[in-house]
C-alpha cells in the first residue's frame, strides 16, 4: 500500500512539474507529438500581434497564443507546426496546436 501511495504520489509531481508554466506545458506537448529535439531546443515566444488580434476570444478561453521560434515540420504534410494555444485550467497549464502561424 506503502509503494502505490508513493508511485501515485510521484506521478502527480511529475505531473505538476511537466505543467506548471505555460512553456512547461508547451514543451511537453510537443515532445509528446513526437518532436522532442525542437520541444528541448526551440526558443518559445509569446505572439503579441496575434494575441491583441483575438484578445477577446483568447481571454474568454483563458489563454494565449505561443510560437516556437524553430518549429517542428510534420512529416505528412511537411507543414511548420510553430503555434500553440496555451491555457490555465486550475493549477495546470494546457498547450494545444493553434496552426502554422
Amino acid at each position: 500500500m506503502k509503494k502505490r501511495l508513493i508511485s501515485i504520489s510521484v506521478t502527480c509531481l511529475i505531473l505538476l512539474a511537466l505543467h506548471a508554466t505555460p512553456h512547461a506545458a508547451l514543451r511537453t506537448y510537443v515532445c509528446l507529438m513526437g518532436h522532442p529535439i525542437a520541444a528541448l531546443t526551440s526558443p518559445i515566444v509569446e505572439d503579441d500581434a496575434r494575441n491583441e488580434l483575438e484578445r477577446d476570444a483568447f481571454e474568454e478561453r483563458g489563454g494565449k497564443i505561443y510560437t516556437l521560434t524553430e518549429p517542428p515540420v510534420e512529416r505528412a504534410t511537411q507543414g511548420r507546426l510553430e503555434s500553440y494555444f496555451v491555457r490555465k485550467v486550475g493549477p495546470l497549464y494546457l498547450a494545444e496546436h493553434h496552426g502554422g502561424g
